[in-house]
């Protein structure tokens, strides 16, 4: 029985329930994570759990926190909104609720030497690309090293960033997408979402479904190699996908120093090998790369 004082509550979503509806904007609905735990959780599957919060500082702080305690490989875990991501360098991330996809995944690659295991952000950045080609209709390139960009126009946008890290022994990938942001929601002006691109579907369950799948397939066929890049194919699949190979590139190295040349090759070790004027090639393992238009 209702105390005589207290709030009626209607018991719908959305009325009478402390914070606000995720229904507010419906635009903007939140994902199913019992579907989406039933479609992509399956027996002999690389997915042991998908979870999906409504807010959190960072999934990639989140899950490496769950695997230095042990957390077994294939656990995702997704946030409608993070209010403290990062992207490299620690960049910020933010967008606003259920406007993308954020989300890290808990991997473990067995028999996979370390060294090889600089090549998973470029493995979820093939994956990545490939699945929202495939779902969107979109041309979706990947500029080094881990950027996912569309064009529009004369222009390259920014669509999504990954980043990589370990801990506990494994290795935590997050992936960021824009999905709906609108123009005035945009970081930077040099960003872009599904929805501005001109994507044929922006639904993000489906997105998230075929992302995962599309990255499960990949990293299967890729551990199996030995995380070699030529073997798996990794490698060739990364390069014919690579909006900064062949282009005139500024790249921004560490203590403010800065390389100018032509990007012409991604060597065995995933680095971006940069040729000057006179020749000289430059393996580049970490840097800032700006496509640089030539001169009319």
């Amino acid at each position: 029985m209702t105390e005589p004082n207290s709030p009626r509550r209607s018991g719908l979503r959305g009325f009478g329930h402390d914070g606000p509806s995720p229904w507010t904007d419906l635009d903007r609905p939140p994902l199913d994570p019992a579907r989406l735990s039933r479609d992509l959780v399956v027996p002999g599957g690389l997915w042991t759990s998908v979870e999906v919060v409504t807010e959190t500082g960072s999934t990639n702080s989140d899950l490496a926190a769950r695997a230095k305690e042990g957390e077994a490989e294939g656990a995702v875990l997704v946030a409608e909104v993070q209010n403290a991501g990062r992207g490299r360098l620690e960049r910020q991330w933010q967008a606003p609720a259920r406007s993308g996809l954020f989300f890290s995944m808990l991997l473990r690659p067995e028999g996979v030497p370390v060294e090889r295991y600089g090549w998973l952000p470029i493995l979820v950045g093939v994956s990545a690309a490939s699945a929202l080609g495939r779902v969107t209709g979109l041309e979706v390139g990947l500029k080094w090293p881990n950027d996912l960009q569309v064009g529009l126009g004369e222009t390259e946008r920014k669509l999504g960033g990954i980043l990589t890290e370990l801990s506990g022994g494994a290795v935590i990938a997050g992936l960021g997408v824009n999905v709906t942001l609108r123009e005035n929601e945009l970081p930077v002006p040099t960003a872009t979402s599904l929805a501005l691109a001109g994507a044929t579907v922006t639904d993000r369950d489906t997105l998230l479904r075929e992302l995962l799948r599309s990255f499960a397939e990949l990293y299967r066929e890729w551990v199996a190699a030995a995380g070699d890049p030529h073997a798996s194919g990794l490698l060739p699949a990364y390069a014919a996908r690579c909006t900064t190979l062949t282009r005139q590139v500024k790249v921004l190295l560490p203590g403010d120093q800065e390389l100018h040349g032509e990007a012409v090759a991604i060597d065995p070790d995933g680095r971006l090998v940069v040729r000057t004027p006179d020749g000289t090639r430059h393996p580049v393992a970490a840097g800032d790369v700006l496509h640089v238009r030539p001169e009319a």
